[in-house]
């Protein structure tokens, strides 16, 4: 709630975005977080998870409609379509969004969705804007964004290779996507496809484009859903699809051919923040979790509450050490975007990417150690809560891509960095002449 906004960045939130935040978090914990447990027993079982659409899910979207809680995403300054909060405010809007499973659909911010309304909005032309923006900002369908293939390591997107070969005034799609995240709702209308275009080009980085695919196109197959350490996340899902010569309309393309680098990259980095501000929720979550346990006055292993063995208080006291820490990383690079865009803050949009989930994961590892056996079953939130994040250290580019990329840049200036130490150093060796200070005092000095 606003209350709790760091006072590092208080006085970058506006009075609206404020109010906002303070409704966002009485609708996440007093009507999403109880909807979870109704909304996965509305999914059901079976196969007839694939073809859900709990009630309760449309039942809070009236809900946060009725509040004003409604595509908040969009940044300010960047698209006409903004609801008028910066990447900051809705970034800490997103934090109470990750402490629920339903939240995010429940006001329209969901992943991934909300990176493929900003590349609609954002590189989109008039007529696409039209037929799918529209109505995915109005939430009556959904999306999918379809990168990730099995046969090449996707982590470098140059490996790319589904083929888009033109054909008249129609591109012909053949290739195969996995970890294709919402292409098992049935609600899931439209792919947003990376495929390569231009194979012969000698800019590898030119040689992939973006096009618009339908999802009830002739020749495409859902061969099946992936499981993510066994929860199948239905009825959103993440599909193994393949094209088989599959026709779309050269109107479908975005931006341009060669475009499609420039594309996922304007939609990776502010759904990075999105996901690691959601992340820091869950953490939140845990810790509130792991709280409730070391408290619950049945629970006294050794004739003591968990409370009163040593090593709980620490896991608190560095649980909230680290999740404090975490939040100023990504609002920083929130700041960023909207000072300088997201080209500019590719570092710190890296920095939390990488150090949110191993955050996180840590606090909620403990929370699970604090609840023992319950921790690893369906009583908690805490199992489901770990493995949904440990995927980030996948998704959106694996931490080790990140990582090598800010090793690279940061030892860009280890020349400069010598440089500087071996000023200082010659300085130093000036000052011990002009003080008539020899080495050896310097050592003996030292020693006492």
């Amino acid at each position: 709630m606003s209350a709790q906004i760091p006072i590092a960045v208080r006085d970058r939130v506006s009075d609206k975005a404020a109010k906002t935040l303070d409704i966002v978090a009485k609708f996440v914990d007093e009507e999403c977080i109880p909807a979870d447990t109704v909304f996965e027993a509305q999914v059901g079982v079976g196969e007839a998870r694939w073809q859900a659409h709990p009630k309760i899910l449309e039942d809070l979207k009236e809900k946060a409609r009725a509040l004003g809680l409604w595509n908040m995403f969009l940044p300010k300054g960047h698209y006409k379509e903004s609801p008028g909060f910066t990447n900051l405010e809705y970034g800490l809007m997103a934090e109470w969004l990750g402490k629920s499973r339903v939240a995010s659909e429940a006001v329209n911010c969901a992943a991934p969705d909300t990176g493929n309304m900003e590349v609609l909005a954002k590189y989109g032309n008039d007529a696409q804007k039209a037929q799918w923006l529209k109505p995915l900002m109005d939430g009556v369908i959904r999306s999918a964004f379809l990168m990730t293939e099995p046969q090449v390591a996707s982590s470098d997107a140059r490996n790319i290779e589904l083929k888009m070969v033109r054909d008249g005034d129609h591109y012909v799609l053949n290739g195969s996507k996995w970890w294709s995240s919402g292409a098992g709702d049935p609600r899931c209308k439209i792919y947003i496809v990376m495929g390569k275009s231009d194979p012969n080009n000698k800019d590898p980085y030119k040689q992939q484009s973006v096009i618009l695919v339908p999802s009830d196109t002739k020749g495409i197959t859902i061969h099946r859903m992936l499981s993510v350490y066994g929860y199948d996340d239905a009825p959103h899902g993440h599909g193994h699809i393949t094209f088989h010569n599959v026709r779309v309309p050269a109107t479908n393309l975005v931006l341009g051919e060669g475009r499609g680098f420039e594309i996922i990259q304007g939609r990776l980095g502010p759904g990075r923040i999105h996901h690691a501000m959601r992340t820091i929720g869950a953490a939140e979550r845990a810790l509130e979790w792991m709280l409730m346990r070391i408290n619950d006055p049945t629970k006294t292993p050794f004739g003591k509450q968990l409370r009163e063995h040593g090593v709980i208080l620490e896991w608190v006291a560095k649980s909230r050490l680290e999740i404090d820490a975490a939040r100023l990383v990504v609002l920083n690079a929130a700041i960023k975007m909207d000072e300088q865009g997201p080209k500019a803050a590719l570092k710190e949009i890296a920095q939390a990417k990488v150090l949110v989930p191993q955050t996180a994961l840590t606090v909620i590892d403990r929370a699970v150690q604090a609840f023992g056996g319950a921790g690893v079953s369906q009583d908690t939130p805490l199992a489901n809560m770990w493995a949904q994040i440990r995927t980030l250290r996948l998704a959106d580019g694996p931490d080790e891509v990140h990582l090598q990329q800010m090793g690279r840049n940061e030892n860009r200036r280890g020349k400069e960095v010598a440089a500087k130490i071996a000023g200082q150093k010659a300085k130093a060796e000036e000052l011990l002449k002009k003080y008539n200070i020899t080495r050896s005092e310097i050592g003996s000095n030292l020693k006492r």
